[in-house]
């Protein structure tokens, strides 16, 4: 198999501010994902939880030079949009990779 790599980025908002962050990322987001070339996918996930909302960003990439394309130098630092100071309760600095096995 191809090297193949996923990248997970988790992120919380209030209740009340999920539909509309869920309107941002397939309006801002998901595009600039899908923009890069050696992106092979994105979803969106998402798990209410009381008064807090979990959104994980699923992407595949085919290599890690086409996540440096989208990410930067350093892969592993989470990137942010500047609407989301609107949204996030939280940045978390990182996010998580992993080979693509199966």
């Amino acid at each position: 198999m191809a090297e193949m790599i996923a990248r997970m980025w988790h992120g919380v908002t209030k209740a009340a501010d999920a539909d509309a962050y869920g309107e941002f990322l397939q309006r801002r987001a998901v595009p600039d994902y899908r923009s890069v070339a050696g992106n092979e996918g994105v979803w969106v996930l998402r798990r209410d939880d009381g008064e807090r909302t979990h959104f994980i960003t699923l992407t595949f990439w085919e290599s890690r030079a086409a996540i440096e394309k989208f990410a930067g130098k350093d892969i592993e630092r989470a990137k942010y949009y500047e609407e989301d100071k609107q949204f996030l309760l939280e940045f978390e600095p990182n996010v998580v990779h992993y080979e693509v096995a199966e």
